[in-house]
């Protein structure tokens, strides 16, 4: 039989299997030594009972008539006779005979001590040199009798306290495991990206060793990680003024020639250089989003920074126009109004970049915390769609992104404990692009 995969089921079995075998043991001992015991008595008094009725009966036999030479003792009261004697001359002859004894169920003389047979245990003696012998007998039914309620003495406390005891067990068992329920309970409940140390000052010495081993390793992680980070900011954050300088010198470059091809030329590095800006201003979200705080102490309405997030956008696209839907109600959130802006625009940049020429971006922000922005197009595959949040992922008609805005978006909603769902074709639509975004919400929040 295989055994369960717990530990605490595993341990419950075992001792509960192990307690069962010894306390079987120990009550089959027990009544083994019990029936020796009972034997020992019983043949004890067996044999003080007849050495008790000898004298008696030799009195008797003396002191009788010879005309009548056996006799049966008279009943004094009503009772059970569980001992019956005989006694007999050294013929043989039946002297005295107890008042409700049989007989034959009396054996030849065989001399003084025990003897048995198969309905009887006797004892023997005599007295007078042999003249006046004595023999007791006892049903063995009687003593069986006496061992089965022996028997069921030792058998009904182990019927009604084993099923106990090994209820017992099963909560000492929890007990004792409880330390290691809560440290599985304190993983599960963890973050994906939740690489702080585990609690581990209550575990058994047993186990404390593998939680120290997984602290040390989630902390080289979380170390990794924030190496990881860190570069990606400080590389970012070093770029923008070389950047920004060599924008400006091919821009510059743009105007003081008068060369076709150099101008062009001069158009093409500028473009690269600002996609490449772009690039470090998202490397510098995504470390934010892995490692920065993204929810404050108090919540704020988020309405006011869509709208000014969406006029800003609508000037730096010119034609484009942004359609905003915004409840009549604030939406009061602790997200950090800074990642609210990172993400606004990350979602309808990505809309504007890969929606169709001309067509509006829907942008609806609801009561409930969920800013979707839809996009006309055509139908995102489902092999492509699953991929688009993964970093440096692009839908492929667009080359000029930077494959992180969904990354991004992806990242910070696994850190405030949100979802980003993504939908091609739109709802009720047949063609399209959807990204709803869920955001924790404070209920009566006060701004």
């Amino acid at each position: 039989m295989k055994m369960p995969s717990s530990l605490q089921r595993r341990l419950a079995l075992s001792l509960g299997a192990l307690l069962t075998v010894l306390w079987l043991g120990a009550a089959w001992g027990t009544a083994v030594l019990a029936r020796q015991a009972i034997e020992e008595v019983f043949d004890a008094a067996l044999q003080e009972t007849a050495q008790r009725i000898l004298p008696l009966a030799v009195a008797d036999v003396l002191g009788r008539d010879e005309a009548d030479p056996t006799q049966r003792l008279a009943q004094s009261r009503e009772h059970d006779e569980i001992l019956s004697y005989a006694v007999h001359d050294a013929q043989g002859r039946l002297l005295l005979l107890s008042h409700d004894a049989d007989p034959a169920t009396f054996p030849p003389w065989r001399g003084v001590g025990f003897s048995q047979s198969a309905t009887h245990r006797f004892y023997s003696e005599e007295a007078l040199q042999g003249s006046v012998r004595l023999t007791v007998a006892e049903p063995l039914a009687h003593r069986a009798g006496v061992g089965r309620e022996i028997q069921m003495g030792l058998g009904l406390p182990l019927v009604i306290f084993l099923p106990v005891a090994l209820g017992a067990i099963v909560l000492g068992v929890r007990a004792s495991l409880a330390p290691m329920r809560r440290f599985r309970e304190r993983l599960a409940a963890r973050g994906a990206r939740d690489l702080s140390l585990v609690p581990a000052d209550d575990l058994p010495t047993e186990i404390a060793p593998v939680a120290e081993t997984l602290n040390d390793l989630l902390g080289r992680l979380a170390a990794a990680f924030e190496a990881e980070r860190s570069f990606a900011a400080n590389a970012a954050h070093e770029l923008r003024t070389p950047l920004a300088g060599a924008i400006a010198q091919a821009q510059r470059l743009q105007s003081e020639t008068s060369d076709p091809a150099a101008k062009a030329r001069a158009g093409d590095i500028e473009a690269t250089l600002k996609r490449l800006t772009r690039l470090s201003e998202r490397l510098m979200q995504l470390a934010r989003a892995e490692g920065g705080r993204l929810r404050l102490d108090h919540a704020s309405d988020l309405r006011p920074v869509a709208r000014i997030l969406t006029d800003e956008l609508s000037r730096m696209t010119g034609a484009v126009r942004i359609a905003l839907v915004l409840p009549t109600d604030p939406v009061m959130s602790d997200l950090d109004p800074d990642v609210f802006a990172i993400l606004y625009r990350n979602l309808v940049e990505n809309a504007l970049r890969h929606g169709a020429d001309g067509e509006p971006v829907q942008v609806s922000l609801s009561s409930e915390g969920v800013l979707t922005v839809a996009n006309e197009g055509p139908v995102v595959p489902s092999e492509v769609l699953s991929r688009l949040m993964d970093r440096f992922e692009r839908a492929g008609r667009h080359t000029d992104g930077s494959g992180l805005g969904l990354a991004i978006v992806h990242a910070v909603a696994q850190r405030i404990g949100g979802a980003l769902v993504l939908k091609s074709p739109k709802t009720g639509q047949d063609a399209g692009f959807e990204a709803s975004l869920t955001m924790p919400i404070v209920k009566g929040g006060k701004g």
